[in-house]
């Protein structure tokens, strides 16, 4: 899980006001991307060990490459 944390003064409430919606947005975009089924198999994988990883045909480096595969162009 990420967790992204920022430091505000603790006498200002007018910052704090005005920063929750984009505290909220950031903590959305978090929760999103976690979600994502890639991430979930880029972490399954990297759990394997390099032993494992060779005998499906991969190396530790090529994870988020093979798991983009049909996302992204590398």
């Amino acid at each position: 899980m990420a967790d992204a944390t920022h430091s505000l003064p603790h006498h200002s409430p007018i910052l704090h006001i005005i920063s929750a919606p984009f505290r909220a947005i950031m903590q959305a975009m978090i929760a999103h991307a976690e979600a994502d089924p890639r991430l979930k198999q880029i972490e399954r994988l990297n759990a394997l060990s390099d032993a494992e990883l060779t005998k499906r045909g991969l190396e530790r480096d090529d994870i988020v490459r093979y798991v983009f595969r049909n996302y992204l162009v590398f």
